[in-house]
């Protein structure tokens, strides 16, 4: 294929790995307002959108759902609480290859935008550590629906609101590292690209039928 005009990027285990300081503003949040910690490991799986991850893991720690009021509060209070453990996290690390594909990427033409379960403002304070809130202009968010394939949709037609007239979405790419993420994309018609750097290999991830599927983002990205 030639060099993509639309390409989404899922963030956690695609981009970045936070290093589990996600998990430890979840956790800071419930003793926080709840009293007790919340490991959302045993809760949810890798690819759940932040809003689902917060009802699951509410319901599993404490027996039930959250009223309104305490949801809120629930996701507020994450929020607030990640720019610290994200600045704190050791094992913080962006990816080998994604900065010099994000430049080929930008300099090349292609419009970049995000496409992730967090919630926008979460994600926007996940990829600051590592610089790279430079190269999204747009994005499809856990806070715009709790399913991938419509936030994956969401994001296209934001594209098409940029370039100002309709995205044929099998000229968008859409990368991440889980089967959720080969899913979102061939919910939405547009092209997967399925990257082995989170908790799936490259033989877990050929089986999903990705269009593409790479080692990491420094080899042979489609179109460049």
């Amino acid at each position: 294929m030639s060099m993509p005009k639309v390409v989404l990027f899922d963030i956690d285990g695609t981009l970045i790995t936070t290093g589990g300081a996600g998990g430890r503003a979840w956790s800071r949040t419930f003793e926080k307002l709840f009293g007790v910690p919340a490991d959302i490991t045993k809760f949810s799986e890798v690819g759940m959108t932040d809003p689902n991850v917060a009802r699951q893991t509410f319901r599993g720690t404490l027996g039930r759902d959250a009223t309104e009021d305490e949801f809120a509060a629930l996701i507020m209070g994450y929020v607030m609480a990640l720019p610290d453990e994200i600045d704190s996290s050791e094992g913080y690390k962006v990816f080998e290859g994604v900065v010099p594909l994000l430049e080929l990427l930008a300099k090349g033409g292609a419009l970049i935008g995000l496409v992730t379960g967090n919630v926008e403002g979460a994600a926007h304070i996940k990829i600051m550590r590592g610089g790279l809130n430079r190269y999204f202009a747009f994005g499809g968010y856990g806070t715009d629906s709790s399913d991938r394939g419509e936030l994956t949709v969401r994001a296209i037609e934001r594209a098409a609101m940029i370039h100002g007239h309709d995205v044929d979405p099998k000229g968008v790419v859409v990368v991440g590292d889980t089967p959720r993420d080969v899913d979102a994309a061939r919910y939405a018609g547009a092209v997967s690209v399925a990257v082995a750097t989170g908790d799936y290999s490259v033989d877990d991830l050929r089986r999903t039928e990705a269009d593409h599927v790479l080692p990491s983002l420094v080899a042979g990205f489609p179109g460049i």
